[in-house]
C-alpha cells in the first residue's frame, strides 16, 4: 500500500492536543467517518497507524480520506454529545460499518408533564424523545452532569410536594412548589432538545432573545445567568461550520448593529487603571480596519484627579486626547469606545459635548456583563457571545485594558523602588534621582558601601552614612 500522503501528515501534525470531534472526508467533501477524542492529534494519528496493516474496513476508509476537519470542545464528554448529533445529521458510511451490534446507551427526555433527562439502553414508544446512541456510557454520565447544570430539570421519579436538595443546588427550578412555571420549564426542555439535536444556532438565538428581554427589564442578574449559559454552550459551531468573515464584513455588521454614521474603520478605545487611586493611568489603543495600530497607542498619567474617581479620570483622559486632536488637526476616529458602564460613558460624553464633539460616535462596554451602552439609549445592546461584532469589541477593550495595566504596573514598580529611599535624612527628590542616575537602581544602592556612595553617587560623608544605614539597620546620624 502507498505511504500516507504528505498533506495528511502535515494536517495531523497541526491538529490540537485538545478534546473535540474529527471528521474524515473524501475528495468530494462527503463525510466518511466522525469520531470523538480526548486529544484530537493523538486520536487521529492513531487511526493512521493502521494505514499499512493489511486489508480491512479501516484501511479502506483511510485510503479514501482527502480532508480532516476538527471541532474543539471543552471536554471529552461534550465531544461525545457533539459526535452523536453530527453522526445523526451526516450518517457517515463507516460509522455504521466500524461498530458492532452492541447496545449503546441513549439519552431520553421523558414524555411526562414535567420531563426528566435520563440515560437508557431501551427505546420504547412511550412518548419520550431519544437521542444517540452514544458510544461511551462513562462519558455520557459526565455529559449529563454538565447538561443538568446548563438545563436544570427535575430528577425525581414522582413530583414531591416540597422542593428538594436539587432546587437548593440550583439544579432544578422547583416546579413542584411553583417556583418555576410550566411555561418556563417547557422553555428549558425546548432548549435542551435544540442542544441534543445539534441545533446550536437555534439554541443561541433562543437564549439571546431571553437575555435581551431580561436586559430590557433591567434584570441584569438573570441576563448575566443566560449569558453565561450561552458562553458555556457555544463551544461548537453549527453543522454548517460558518466561514470566517472578512474584516470589512464585520465592520459593515458593526455599523448596522449600532446605527453608526460611518464604518468604524478607526476605533479609539480608552481604559483607566488604578489601585486605590495610586499611580492612576489611562490608556488609548487604536484599531484600524479591525487590527491594532500600535504606533498610535497613547498612555496618560492622571494629573488632575486625586483619590478614587474613575469617572473624572476618564473625563480627563478623553479631554486631553481630543483637545490634542483638535489642536493638531488630527484624523478623527470613526468610533470612540469606553471600557466601562453608564457612568464612564456619561463622563466621556460630557467632555465631548464640552469640546463641541457631540456628533462623534461613542459606545461603552460594561466590564461585568459585557453589554454595550450608547448615549441616549435607555436599554443596552445585548449581543450573543458568538457575535463577530462583540468579539471585535472585546478584542479592542482587552487590548486597552492590557495596555493600561502594563503602564500602571511599570509606574507602580518604579514608585515602590524609589520609595525605599524615602525618609533618609538629607536625601530629597533631587538626591534620589541623582543616586539612581549615577548608580543605576535601588538594588545597587542598597549593596553599595559608604565609599561607593561618596565616590560614585557624589554624596557627602554624612549623607553616605545615612543612606548606607537605611539598608543595613544602622541608625542614621
Amino acid at each position: 500500500m502507498k505511504s500516507i500522503p504528505e498533506y495528511l501528515k502535515l494536517r495531523i501534525k497541526e491538529l490540537p492536543e485538545r478534546p473535540g470531534v474529527y471528521l474524515f472526508k473524501d475528495r468530494d467533501g462527503k463525510v466518511l467517518y466522525i469520531g470523538k477524542a480526548l486529544s484530537l492529534k493523538k486520536r487521529v494519528a492513531g487511526h493512521f497507524h493502521q494505514w499499512d496493516t493489511g486489508f480491512s474496513k479501516e484501511t479502506v476508509m483511510l485510503s479514501q480520506i482527502s480532508k480532516i476537519d476538527v471541532l474543539e470542545t471543552p471536554t471529552e464528554a461534550e465531544a461525545l454529545l457533539l459526535e452523536a448529533s453530527l453522526v445523526k445529521e451526516s450518517l457517515p458510511k463507516y460509522n455504521k460499518m466500524l461498530r458492532d451490534d452492541k447496545s449503546y446507551p441513549y439519552l431520553k427526555i421523558s414524555g411526562e408533564e414535567y420531563p426528566r433527562l435520563l440515560i437508557t439502553r431501551n427505546r420504547k414508544s412511550d412518548g419520550g424523545r431519544y437521542f444517540g446512541p452514544y458510544t461511551d456510557v462513562r462519558l455520557l454520565r459526565k455529559a449529563v452532569k454538565i447538561l443538568r447544570i446548563q438545563f436544570p430539570l427535575r430528577t425525581c421519579r414522582t413530583m414531591p410536594k416540597k422542593v428538594c436538595l436539587q432546587y437548593h443546588l440550583e439544579l432544578c427550578g422547583g416546579p413542584c412548589e411553583g417556583h418555576q412555571s410550566k411555561e418556563e420549564y417547557s422553555k428549558t426542555v425546548k432548549e435542551l432538545t435544540f442542544f441534543l439535536e445539534g441545533k446550536r444556532d437555534a439554541l443561541v438565538r433562543n437564549l439571546s432573545k431571553r437575555m435581551k428581554e431580561y436586559s430590557a427589564c433591567q434584570d441584569y442578574e438573570k441576563a448575566q445567568a443566560v449569558y453565561e449559559s450561552i458562553r458555556a454552550l457555544s463551544f461548537a459551531p453549527s453543522l454548517s461550520r460558518r466561514t470566517q468573515k472578512m474584516p470589512s464584513e464585520i465592520l459593515d455588521e458593526f455599523q448596522k448593529v449600532f446605527s453608526l454614521p460611518s464604518l468604524p474603520r478607526k476605533i479609539e478605545c480608552f481604559d483607566i487603571s488604578n489601585i486605590q487611586g495610586k499611580e492612576a493611568v489611562g490608556s488609548m489603543v487604536v484599531f484600524e480596519d479591525g487590527e491594532p495600530s500600535r504606533q498610535n497607542y497613547r498612555r496618560f498619567r492622571i494629573k488632575t484627579v486625586k483619590g478614587i474617581d474613575d469617572y473624572r479620570m476618564m473625563k480627563e483622559v478623553v479631554g486631553r486626547r481630543y483637545e490634542r486632536v483638535l489642536a493638531d488637526k488630527l484624523v478623527k476616529p470613526d468610533l470612540i469606545l469606553i471600557d466601562g458602564g453608564k457612568g464612564h460613558l456619561a463622563a466621556a460624553k460630557q467632555k465631548l459635548d464640552e469640546l463641541g464633539l457631540s456628533d462623534w460616535a461613542l459606545l461603552s462596554i460594561a466590564k461585568q456583563h459585557e453589554i454595550v451602552f450608547s448615549p441616549g439609549r435607555s436599554s443596552p445592546y445585548v449581543l450573543p457571545p458568538s457575535s463577530d461584532v462583540l468579539q471585535l469589541i472585546r478584542h479592542v477593550r482587552d487590548e486597552a485594558h492590557r495596555f493600561a495595566i502594563t503602564y500602571h504596573r511599570r509606574l507602580h514598580r518604579k514608585e515602590a523602588l524609589v520609595s525605599r529611599l524615602d525618609g533618609i535624612p538629607g536625601i530629597g527628590s533631587k538626591s534620589k534621582q541623582k543616586l539612581l542616575k549615577k548608580i543605576g537602581s535601588v538594588s545597587k544602592i542598597s549593596q553599595a558601601t559608604e565609599e561607593d556612595l561618596m565616590r560614585l553617587g557624589g554624596l557627602a560623608p554624612n549623607l553616605a552614612k545615612n543612606v548606607w544605614g537605611k539598608f543595613h539597620l544602622y541608625r542614621p546620624a
